[in-house]
């Protein structure tokens, strides 16, 4: 796990014998302790789904159903569990169409229905996301919708960078008690996050590839790492 390089930040560092503002207290220490580290995501979720054109609602409906058995079909035959399989929205509505009147004028008629059927599949092998792609619009799909990357335990990884900033903190404490000859003493308060929190980097692309069959071309899909921060605001006592 490789963090970024903590950016020192010194907010308050007072002596006994040095003078102090009205707000602040003798004797202590206070840093804000940053660290960041960038995380490749352990899955993909991705939305495919169909939208089908029938005479009837019933016709429309069952044409689309029929897609979306196929859609999740060809993910479980690519090893997805079905707990990672699910459906995300079902839509039927009718269709009209502008004709032009017998007096000349544009007038709407009926002209059938439209359903839609969606299914989310979450894929932990995230190199074969493009494969999956490609075999569900062989298999009926004609939407491909709302693509993300995550992970299945985020809190295990804000929890490991915490931890580090508050080692950030010590460790600048530590520096700076040694360059003004005091020693340093017990930490008195941790606050986390700091009350002014700083907006968080955004994710930047990784590419990823995917392999396809011979004769086909692979859909190419970029995971985005993961970046997850964390600071501090931490006082220490000088010690005597």
């Amino acid at each position: 796990m490789k963090f970024l390089a903590p950016a020192a930040s010194l907010l308050l560092l007072a002596v006994a014998t040095a003078p102090a503002a009205a707000d602040d207290e003798p004797g202590r220490i206070r840093v804000i302790g940053r660290a960041s580290q960038e995380i490749a995501p352990d899955f993909a979720s991705v939305e495919i789904g169909v939208e089908s054109r029938g005479a009837t609602p019933a016709a429309a409906l069952d044409a689309a159903s029929q897609a979306a058995k196929g859609i999740v079909a060809a993910a479980k035959a690519m090893g997805v569990a079905e707990a990672d399989i699910g459906t995300s929205s079902i839509t039927l509505q009718p269709r009209t169409k502008n004709v032009r009147l017998p007096d000349g004028t544009m007038g709407e008629r009926d002209d059938g229905y439209t359903a839609g059927n969606r299914v989310r599949v979450r894929l932990a092998e995230m190199g074969k996301l493009g494969e999956l792609m490609r075999r569900t619009l062989e298999s009926g799909a004609n939407r491909i919708e709302g693509i993300s990357f995550g992970l299945r335990d985020p809190a295990a990884a804000d929890a490991a960078v915490q931890v580090a900033a508050v080692k950030d903190a010590k460790a600048q404490a530590e520096r700076i008690a040694e360059a003004t000859g005091v020693k340093l003493g017990t930490v008195l308060s941790i606050e986390s996050p700091p009350r002014a929190e700083s907006p968080r980097p955004m994710p930047y692309g990784l590419a990823m590839k995917a392999a396809a069959p011979r004769g086909r071309t692979a859909v190419p899909v970029e995971a985005g790492t993961i970046e997850t921060s964390a600071e501090v605001d931490a006082v220490f006592a000088i010690g005597r």
